[in-house]
C-alpha cells in the first residue's frame, strides 16, 4: 500500500512537471513537431514514466534528466528565433514536390514519398487531380502545402468586382442555456436585447444549446429540441426590400410629375438612395 501511494505521488509530481514544461515550451510543441521537438517529446514522456514507477531509482536523478531535456530545447528554441541557419539545420527545410504543374520525382525519392502517398496528401487538401496543381511543397512539419492553378482556384467576390461587408468575429452569447455576459458586452448588446430576440423567435433560454450573434447583430440559435423549428430572421431582407421600393417610388414620381423642379428633385433623391443601397446591400444580404 505504501508503494502504491509512493507511485501515485511520483506520478502526480511528474504530471505537474510535464504540464508546466509544455506550457512553457508553447503551443507549437504540440501542434507542429519538428525532428528535434519530436525526439524531445518522446524522451520527456519516457523519463516521466521512468521516475513514476521505478521506485529503486533516485527521484532527483529523474528530475535532473527532465530538467536537462527541458532546458536544452528551450534554449535552442530561443537561438533559432534569431538564427536562420540554425533554424534550418534543426527544423529542416521544405521540399518542393510539384513545380509549374510538374511532379519532381527526385524530390519524392529523397523524402521517400511514393506516388500513392502524394495523392493521399493531395486528397486531404480536397485536390483529386494532379493536373490542377501549380505548386506543392512538403513543409518541415510534414504537412503538404498546395497552390492550385489560377483557373482552378475558387471564385471570390473580388474576382467578380462585388462589394461585400467586412467579416467580424461571431460572438457566442449563449452556451448550454447560460448567458455569456462577456461576449454579450463585447458585441455591444445587453441581456434585455437577448431576451427580446429570444421572445421574437419563440424559444426559451433554457432550450438554447448555443446562441451566436453575427457582425450585423443577428441572433442564431441551436436548440436542444431538434424537432422545434426556429423561424428565419427576416429583418434584413425586409429592410432591403423597403429601401428598393422607396427608390422605385421616387423614380415613378419623377416620371409622373410635370414640374421640372419636382422631377429634378425626385431624380436626385432616387440617385442618392441608390448609392446608399449599394453601400448597405452587402450587409443586408448576409
Amino acid at each position: 500500500m505504501q508503494d502504491l501511494m509512493h507511485i501515485a505521488l511520483r506520478s502526480f509530481t511528474a504530471l505537474v512537471i510535464l504540464f508546466a514544461i509544455t506550457r512553457i515550451l508553447g503551443k507549437k510543441q504540440i501542434s507542429q513537431l519538428t525532428f528535434f521537438e519530436y525526439i524531445t517529446g518522446i524522451t520527456l514522456g519516457e523519463l516521466a514514466g521512468f521516475i513514476s514507477t521505478d521506485l529503486e531509482a533516485h527521484y532527483l536523478y529523474g528530475l535532473t534528466a527532465i530538467a536537462v531535456w527541458f532546458l536544452v530545447p528551450f534554449v535552442v528554441e530561443l537561438f533559432t528565433l534569431k538564427s536562420l541557419r540554425l533554424r534550418e539545420w534543426l527544423e529542416g527545410r521544405g521540399t518542393v514536390f510539384i513545380q509549374e504543374g510538374k511532379v519532381l520525382e527526385d524530390n519524392l525519392k529523397r523524402e521517400r514519398f511514393t506516388v500513392n502517398e502524394l495523392l493521399e496528401q493531395l486528397r486531404t487538401k480536397s485536390v483529386f487531380n494532379v493536373a490542377d496543381v501549380e505548386f506543392a511543397m512538403l513543409e518541415a512539419s510534414g504537412d503538404l502545402s498546395v497552390l492550385l492553378k489560377s483557373e482552378n482556384q475558387p471564385l471570390t467576390p473580388k474576382h467578380l468586382g462585388m462589394r461585400v461587408a467586412r467579416d467580424r468575429e461571431t460572438k457566442a452569447v449563449v452556451i448550454d442555456g447560460n448567458i455569456m455576459d462577456e461576449a454579450l458586452a463585447a458585441a455591444g448588446l445587453s441581456r434585455e436585447w437577448l431576451h427580446t430576440e429570444l421572445e421574437k423567435l419563440g424559444v426559451t433560454l433554457e432550450n438554447v444549446f448555443i446562441g451566436q450573434v453575427n457582425a450585423c447583430g443577428q441572433l442564431y440559435v441551436d436548440l436542444y429540441d431538434d424537432k422545434l423549428q426556429v423561424p428565419q430572421q427576416t429583418d434584413m431582407p425586409l429592410l432591403l426590400a423597403t429601401l428598393k421600393k422607396c427608390e422605385a417610388d421616387l423614380t415613378l414620381f419623377s416620371l409622373s410629375t410635370a414640374s421640372p423642379e419636382a422631377k429634378a428633385m425626385y431624380e436626385q433623391d432616387a440617385q442618392q438612395l441608390r448609392r446608399m443601397i449599394d453601400q448597405v446591400e452587402p450587409i443586408l444580404k448576409r
